[in-house]
C-alpha cells in the first residue's frame, strides 16, 4: 500500500472527505500553539484585570497576595516563573501582573535574544518596577542566560573588558525590575536559572465549565449571539485550553454568519466543528490518525514515536509536543519504556473492536 493510501486509511473516510489526502496538519484548529490570528484577536479577548480572569483560582489568589504585599512594601515583585502546556494564559497573566503593579510591560521571547547585547539593550532601558516578560525562556542561549544571572540576583550586569592579564570586570547597575518567565518545558530550564525565581506557578488545563464562561465572554466581546448549549459544545471540544476555545468560537462564528443567521446555535456549532474535523471529545484528524496508527498498524502497541511519525509523515517532535499530551491526559494512550500503547478508550472511540492484541503478546 502506498503512503497516500495508508494515510487515507488512517485518517478515515469521514475525515478524508473534508480534507485532501496528504495535506499536512500544521494549521490544526485545535493546536494550542499561538498563531498570528490568535495574536490579533488576543488583545481584545484577554481579561483586563484579575477580576475578569477565569480559572486557575489558587494561582491567581496567590499572585494577588504577592502583588499587594510588594506594593505595600514599595518594592518590585519577586521574579515569577509560569510553566505548563501552551495556550493556558501565561502571557495573559504576565500582562495582568504589570497592569496590577502599574508598571510597563516589556515582552520578548527566548529565541529572539540571540546575543548578550540583545538582552543588555532591554535591561538598561527598564525603569524601576517594570515587568520584563520572556516567553519560551527555556530556549535562551547559554551565553545570554549567564548574563541574566547577575541581572536577576544583584540587578547589575558584569562586563569583561580586555583580555588575559589586562582583563577586568565592570559592573553596570540596573534599575530593580521583575522578570516573568514562561515555558512549556520546565524540565529544560537549568537549575541556576530556576532557583532565581522567587515565585513559581504551574498552569493546569481548564474545566469545561470554566471554558464555557470564557466562550460566553469572548462571544460578547465579538458581539456574536450564542446559545448556552452551543457555548457548552464549543467548551467541551476545546481540549481544556482557552486559546483553542477562542479559536473554535471564531470558526463557528464564521460558519454561523455564512450558513446561518449569525446566531450560534447547538446545531450550527456541531456542524461547524464537524467540518473542522473536531469530534465530540475534542480530537481532530491528526489525533485520530495517531490513535489509528497504533491500533491498526502496530496492533495496539507498543510503538515508538519515531515509527508513528514515519507512518504519518509528520515530525516526531510535533507529535510529542502537540498531539500526545492531550491523548495522554484523556487516557487514550499510555507511554511505557517500550513505546506508546493504545487504551481501551482509544479502541472504543475509533469504533474498533478488541483492545486485547497487545495483551495477548505479553502472555
Amino acid at each position: 500500500m502506498n503512503q497516500p493510501d495508508a494515510r487515507r486509511r488512517l485518517l478515515g473516510p469521514a475525515d478524508v472527505s473534508l480534507e485532501p489526502v496528504g495535506a499536512q496538519e500544521h494549521d490544526r484548529v485545535v493546536d494550542p500553539q499561538d498563531t498570528l490570528e490568535d495574536e490579533v484577536y488576543g488583545a481584545s479577548l484577554r481579561p483586563r484585570s484579575f477580576d475578569e480572569y477565569v480559572g486557575q483560582e489558587r494561582l491567581v489568589e496567590n499572585l494577588r497576595i504577592a502583588i499587594d504585599a510588594a506594593k505595600r512594601r514599595g518594592e518590585p515583585l519577586e521574579h515569577v516563573l509560569f510553566y505548563g502546556p501552551p495556550g493556558l494564559g501565561k502571557t495573559t497573566l504576565a500582562g495582568l501582573i504589570a497592569r496590577e503593579l502599574g508598571a510597563n510591560f516589556r515582552p520578548t521571547s527566548g529565541p529572539t535574544l540571540e546575543k548578550p547585547k540583545d538582552l543588555v539593550g532591554i535591561l538598561t532601558s527598564l525603569d524601576v518596577g517594570d515587568v520584563f516578560f520572556v516567553d519560551e525562556i527555556h530556549r535562551l542561549s547559554h551565553v545570554v542566560e549567564e548574563f541574566l544571572y547577575p541581572a536577576m540576583e544583584d540587578f547589575q550586569i558584569d562586563f569583561v573588558v580586555d583580555h588575559g592579564a589586562y582583563a577586568k570586570t565592570l559592573k553596570l547597575p540596573l534599575r530593580r525590575f521583575t522578570l516573568v518567565g514562561a515555558t512549556t518545558r520546565a524540565g529544560m530550564i537549568t537549575a541556576p536559572l530556576r532557583e532565581r525565581f522567587g515565585i513559581v506557578h504551574h498552569l493546569d488545563y481548564y474545566a469545561p465549565a470554566e471554558l464555557e464562561r470564557i466562550v460566553r465572554h469572548s462571544a460578547s466581546v465579538l458581539e456574536v449571539p450564542i446559545d448556552g448549549v452551543a457555548a457548552a459544545t464549543i467548551a467541551s471540544r476545546s481540549r481544556g485550553t482557552p486559546r483553542v476555545a477562542n479559536r473554535l468560537l471564531r470558526r463557528v462564528r464564521d460558519f454561523a454568519q455564512v450558513r446561518g443567521d449569525g446566531r450560534i446555535t447547538p446545531a450550527i456549532a456541531d456542524e461547524a466543528l464537524r467540518r473542522e474535523g473536531v469530534d465530540e471529545l475534542g480530537l481532530d484528524r491528526l489525533d485520530r490518525a495517531f490513535l489509528r496508527t497504533i491500533v491498526e498498524q502496530y496492533r495496539g502497541g507498543p510503538a515508538g514515536i519515531a515509527a508513528i511519525a514515519a507512518t504519518l509523515t509528520e515530525d516526531a517532535e510535533t507529535l510529542e509536543d502537540v498531539v500526545e499530551p492531550f491523548l495522554l491526559k484523556e487516557g487514550f494512550v499510555t507511554r511505557t519504556a517500550s513505546g506508546r500503547r493504545a487504551t481501551a478508550l482509544a479502541y472504543s472511540h475509533l469504533g474498533v473492536a478488541g483492545g486485547a492484541p497487545a495483551q495477548e503478546r505479553l502472555l
